[in-house]
């Protein structure tokens, strides 16, 4: 008896790199109200909870990362520093020194762990040098904690992305007077590492969120059901994307030549649906957890499908990074008005990965060609000056996003095309003759059009190569199969209605989904029970298999 609760107190504190911490696995809502329970006692003392949810949510990392809990760490202590550095400073030279160590650190930390393998292999093809990759950090892991990690591979710490940028952004508001700098390490530690979007967002700025450390407890019964409405949302989105991802998208994007082009195509619009649905999902599990410990988190997704271009889709698509880029990086940058000094600076890093990601060092000569090019155009030709001025953050800005999240081609074009998606639509704008339009069909027409552009980009971001791309160009160029149309539409009916369902769903006009919100978060609580308890039932019937990841842990 004593060794069976020793192994199950183990397993409950141990980290298994098999059974990482996940929204969508039991022991997380074993978890969370075990949270909640104590919880319960401390609501009322901000710097009780600070702390209490602080410690809590480093463990739900240890709990998904395990020993990279020392980076997140290293993190918060390092940022913590420097801005009371910053802070403190009487001179504007001191300050700019600060803030500019802390980015640098940042952004150094994060890039040795997403660019670093890359880097070498790229060192070795151009150079013809034979350097192996050395991970000092898996070295120093199995050295200190007897870990086991390969040193010949890099590995992603879960959620690095997300912690960074968050961390930044108190840095950068710092600087900035935006906010004012938080009374200790620990309410510093529960900003950057609060558990609901530690891992996958959203990514909340310090200006957005601090002020809520020392609000009072305050959760209404219709913000309860609220709550209870987001986390059940999310998690039949999850279900929905892993079924349409399971038994139809990971199959043609990992061996397209064997289906039709009518069938990758599906694909390519059915993969815009799971990633919306797995995405969206986790943050509405995250803005729901979060509202019932009292706090609020931005929403990150307005129904981006229902989007009528390029731009008005990346208002509504992952609006957390959208808006972040947006505010630290594309404005700096000079916005839509003129290149800077960073624009250029900028322009450099992406031409150097650019050449590292071809493999060809021969292109570092056309460089300074390049670049004497485009600037006898700009002098000489002023619309063509004017149009790469007010266009030319942007392309900077998605591709930097698109580098992002990985350091491949993949990446780079789907920014790229993103990028360019957003140029065209303001030069379309210009003139189009249905930019004021109301008429329906104009709009319905507008957002087909969307959809079809952004599912189109997303082949280079959910493909493995280049070669998979060239594939699935070859299927739906050379075998369509307009035969076999509807003996497709037959064979997958099952996943097809869930796709068709998913994106009826979507386009429910905003005021209905407010209106079954409302109607659910304003019943009764023992109506919500109910209703929590059926969904909670029908859920775990539609499960097909184990729960996946999420997908952009990977990031």
């Amino acid at each position: 008896m004593n060794n069976f609760l020793q192994n199950i107190l183990q397993n409950v504190i141990s980290f298994q790199q098999d059974k990482p911490l996940l929204f969508t696995h039991l022991f997380f809502w074993m978890f969370f109200a075990v949270v909640l329970f104590f919880y319960s006692f401390l609501y009322k003392f901000s710097k009780a909870r600070t702390v209490y949810l602080f410690l809590v949510s480093l463990f739900f990392y240890y709990k998904t990362s395990g020993v990279f809990i020392v980076l997140l760490l290293f993190t918060i202590c390092s940022d913590y520093c420097w801005g009371w550095l910053i802070y403190k400073a009487k001179k504007d030279v001191v300050k700019k020194l600060a803030v500019t160590c802390s980015v640098c650190i940042n952004l150094l930390l994060l890039g040795y762990f997403k660019y670093a393998y890359f880097f070498t292999e790229s060192s070795n093809e151009i150079f013809g040098t034979h350097f192996k990759f050395f991970n000092h950090f898996s070295h120093f892991s199995n050295s200190f904690f007897s870990t086991a990690f390969s040193v010949d591979k890099l590995i992603l710490p879960v959620g690095i992305s997300f912690f960074t940028f968050q961390s930044l952004s108190y840095i950068i508001d710092l600087y900035r007077e935006k906010v004012k700098p938080v009374n200790n390490i620990f309410e510093y530690g529960f900003f950057v590492c609060f558990f609901p979007h530690l891992v996958a967002g959203p990514i909340v700025k310090a200006h957005e969120f601090l002020y809520q450390i020392h609000q009072p407890y305050n959760l209404l019964k219709t913000e309860f059901g609220l709550a209870l409405f987001w986390i059940l949302n999310g998690l039949a989105k999850k279900v929905m994307a892993d079924y349409v991802g399971v038994n139809f998208v990971d199959r043609i994007f990992e061996n397209p030549n064997y289906y039709s082009g009518v069938e990758v195509i599906l694909g390519i619009l059915g993969y815009s649906l799971q990633i919306y649905a797995d995405f969206s999902g986790y943050t509405d599990i995250a803005i729901g957890v979060a509202l019932l410990l009292g706090f609020r988190l931005k929403t990150n997704f307005k129904s981006p499908y229902k989007a009528q271009s390029t731009s008005e889709f990346w208002q509504r698509w992952h609006i957390s990074l959208s808006s972040w880029l947006k505010e630290y990086l594309y404005i700096p940058l000079g916005g839509n008005k003129k290149g800077t000094f960073g624009t250029y600076a900028c322009i450099t890093i992406l031409c150097s990965v650019f050449i590292l990601l071809s493999g060809n060092i021969w292109l570092f000569t056309l460089l300074p060609g390049v670049a004497i090019l485009f600037g006898a155009l700009m002098y000489f030709f002023k619309g063509f000056r004017t149009t790469i001025n007010t266009n030319i953050n942007i392309m900077i800005t998605m591709l930097l996003g698109g580098l992002w999240h990985g350091s491949s081609w993949m990446f780079m074009i789907w920014g790229g095309l993103n990028g360019l998606g957003l140029v065209i639509h303001k030069l379309w704008l210009k003139i189009s003759p249905f930019k004021n339009s109301t008429n329906f069909l104009v709009k319905v027409l507008c957002v087909l059009i969307t959809l079809l552009f952004i599912s189109f980009t997303r082949i280079w971001f959910r493909s493995d190569d280049l070669e998979t791309v060239a594939n699935l160009f070859d299927r739906i160029q050379n075998h369509f199969g307009f035969d076999l149309f509807f003996k497709v539409l037959t064979s997958y009916k099952t996943v097809l209605l869930v796709m068709l369902l998913g994106y009826l769903i979507h386009w429910i006009p905003e005021r209905f989904k407010v209106g079954y919100r409302t109607l659910f978060s304003s019943s009764p609580i023992p109506v919500m029970g109910v209703a929590v308890v059926a969904a909670v039932f029908l859920l775990y019937q539609a499960l097909s298999a184990d729960m996946q990841p999420f997908i952009y842990f990977q990031f």
